[in-house]
Parts: C-alpha cells; sequence; structure tokens
C-alpha cells in the first residue's frame, strides 16, 4: 500500500477512534415536564439512569406515568442523536440531516467514497 493512502486510512482510523471516544462519555440527560422523572442516556441512546422523585406515587394512573417515562427517555434520547451527529459531521457530507442519518456508519461510508474517489480531505 502506498504511504499516501496508507496514511489518508491511518488519519481515519485515528478520527473514528476519537470519534468513537467522543460518543462513549457523551450523556444527555432530560426531565419530564412536572420535573418528576428524570431520564439519562449514553451518546449512543442507551439508558444510563432513571429517577422518579417519590411525589410520583401519589398519582394513581400507572398509564400516565409510563407515557411520561417513555416521553422523557425519547427526548433524551433525541438529544443524545444530536450531540452524536455534531460529533460525526466532520465526516458527512454538508446535506446531512440530523433526522436521516445513520451515525454509526454513515460518516465513515461517505469518507471512504470520498477516498476511493481521489477526494482525501
Amino acid at each position: 500500500m502506498s504511504g499516501g493512502l496508507y496514511d489518508d486510512y491511518a488519519q481515519l482510523a485515528r478520527d473514528v477512534r476519537e470519534t468513537r471516544r467522543k460518543l462513549d462519555e457523551a450523556s444527555a440527560i432530560a426531565y419530564s415536564d412536572d420535573g418528576l422523572v428524570s431520564v439519562t442516556v449514553s451518546g449512543r441512546g442507551e439508558l444510563l439512569t432513571l429517577a422518579l422523585d417519590p411525589r410520583i406515587y401519589r398519582g394513581t394512573d400507572s398509564a400516565a406515568l409510563a407515557s411520561t417515562i417513555k416521553d422523557t427517555l425519547a427526548e433524551a434520547v433525541e438529544s443524545a442523536r444530536r450531540q452524536a451527529f455534531e460529533h460525526c459531521r466532520p465526516f458527512l457530507p454538508s446535506t446531512a440531516r440530523v433526522d436521516s442519518t445513520d451515525v454509526v456508519f454513515d460518516p465513515f461510508l461517505h469518507q471512504l467514497d470520498r477516498q476511493m474517489n481521489g477526494d482525501p480531505t
């Protein structure tokens, strides 16, 4: 493998590792509208903590509580998704949108396509 191409792939590998580190360190937190539920997710959207204020048990509507937890989790996951998108933005085309980008694969496939087409940037 020629030095230039090897160097390009070596740099891409370093960039991928750095982006993965940033995603591993990222987290997002969301609170329910009433402040009684809080959810923390990782940069990849995995549930890290779910906290319920003891006042939540004053109500008897379990369906409403489940809905509140689900909505709060969705808000935290969306925040984490936006963070992940921003971490991956350097690898994405300028037309990429947060709602239609798979940050696990799209950035790196795009970068590899560019390199295969002779554009090392």
